[in-house]
C-alpha cells in the first residue's frame, strides 16, 4: 500500500446501496502477467492485513470493559463470573489480542451488564 487517501466517501451503488469507499494506490507483489487485465480506474475488492500473529490469544472486544485505568473481563468458572484484569494488545475487527490475564480455553462473558458483580452466579449460553 503506497497511499491511502486521508478520508473516505460514500457512493450509492446501482442498486441504491450506500457503500463506504476510500481511494488507495497499491503496488502488486505478483508478477505483472497475473494482473494484466486490470486497467486504470478499475475497481477491486481487497483485504488489507496490517498485522497478523498466528498464536495470538484473542477475545471479542465486547467482553472487555474498563476497570479504572485497566482493561478487565469476566471469566466463567464453576457457574460464576470472576473479574480478571487483562493486558490488551492490538484491537481490530471486533477482536482484541490479550497479552496477559487470560489463558487459552477461558470462557468470557460478552456484553457484560454494568450490574454484573464479581462472583455472581451466571448461566452459560
Amino acid at each position: 500500500m503506497r497511499l491511502v487517501e486521508p478520508s473516505g466517501f460514500t457512493k450509492v451503488s446501482a442498486l441504491g446501496i450506500e457503500e463506504q469507499r476510500v481511494n488507495v494506490i497499491a503496488d502488486f507483489s505478483s508478477p505483472p502477467g497475473a494482473h494484466s487485465a486490470l486497467g486504470d480506474g478499475y475497481r477491486v475488492h481487497a483485504r488489507v492485513v496490517t498485522w497478523e500473529k498466528a498464536d495470538a490469544l484473542k477475545v471479542p472486544q465486547t467482553a472487555l470493559f474498563r476497570r479504572g485505568e485497566r482493561w478487565a473481563a469476566f471469566v466463567l468458572s464453576d457457574g460464576r463470573a470472576h473479574v480478571r484484569d487483562v493486558e490488551v494488545g492490538r484491537r481490530s475487527g471486533g477482536e482484541a489480542e490479550v497479552l496477559s490475564g487470560l489463558s487459552e480455553g477461558d470462557r468470557v462473558v460478552v456484553h457484560p451488564s454494568d450490574k454484573l458483580q464479581d462472583g455472581a452466579r451466571v448461566e452459560a449460553r
